[in-house]
């Protein structure tokens, strides 16, 4: 996973466009509204995307709105993206920035 990950993130760079990430623990390690929403609070965003291992999984419903309602609260003006796979992040976000 950390190699898609990193595979889709290079692809930030041969836009020349930047990219910062905001893993979270999905096992409830992190204190997800704290580490987002200092996330989200460094500067704006012009698009914020919420990765398919968050939303793939039915027990983290309660944990995906929790993220969702954070990026409304902190980066309302950012756009929201969705990618398939952790290689596709790129593209997503590209659907939305300019």
């Amino acid at each position: 996973m950390a190699q898609a990950i990193e595979a889709g993130l290079a692809k930030y760079a041969e836009h020349g466009v930047g990219v910062e990430t905001c893993l979270i623990g999905l096992d409830g390690s992190d204190d997800v509204a704290a580490v987002v929403g200092n996330a989200l609070r460094a500067h704006p965003w012009e698009c914020v995307t919420i990765g398919g291992g968050l939303r793939h999984s039915d027990d983290q419903v309660e944990l995906l709105e929790l993220v969702i309602n954070l990026v409304r609260r902190h980066a309302p003006d950012a756009a929201i993206a969705f990618n398939s796979t952790a290689a596709t992040t790129y593209e997503a976000a590209a659907r939305w920035i300019k």
